[in-house]
């Protein structure tokens, strides 16, 4: 298979299936886009729309995304405002 062809089959496989990319993509695009929703409810939000497992998703979250969802917690009391909270995802 000629490389070009590789790569569009690569990229059409990962419109397809959730990649740690494409979920952190849809995730900010949906906070960006709904200026009352926060980390935590776009995650809920998106697993609801798109019949998403929420267990499943722990293995989508991206290190900057983590960081948000984590500064949200705390933010919302879920987490106490130390430097060693910790939010087990």
């Amino acid at each position: 298979m000629p490389a070009k062809t590789k790569s569009q089959f690569r990229e059409s496989l990962k419109g397809k299936f959730l990649c740690q990319d494409k979920f952190s993509n849809d995730i900010e695009i949906l906070v960006k886009e709904n200026k009352e929703m926060n980390y935590i409810e776009a995650i809920c939000h998106y697993c609801e729309s798109n019949n998403v497992e929420i267990e499943s998703v722990s293995k989508l979250i991206t290190k900057p995304l983590k960081e948000k969802l984590k500064w949200n917690a705390t933010e919302l009391n879920y987490l106490k405002r130390t430097s060693k909270a910790k939010f087990m995802i």
